[in-house]
């Protein structure tokens, strides 16, 4: 391997941790199983499933008026 004078490859060790690490970062923070994903409140819940038709007018009512 070419050392020399403290430098590994033309650039000091130190630098190749410091671009693994960053790499490491950047990898870890783009991969999907990193990103945090919004949970749906209840509320929010309860609409998407009347907007889809899964619940009638009725059980919306009811449910809303549980709710509170």
């Amino acid at each position: 391997m070419h050392y020399h004078d403290g430098h590994f490859w033309g650039m000091h060790f130190a630098w190749w941790i410091v671009w693994v690490v960053i790499g490491i970062f950047f990898f870890l923070f783009y991969s999907s199983s990193f990103q945090v994903t919004k949970k749906e409140t209840p509320l929010e819940i309860l609409k998407r499933r009347f907007a889809e038709g899964e619940i009638t007018k009725k059980l919306k009512k009811y449910l809303l008026k549980k709710s509170s």
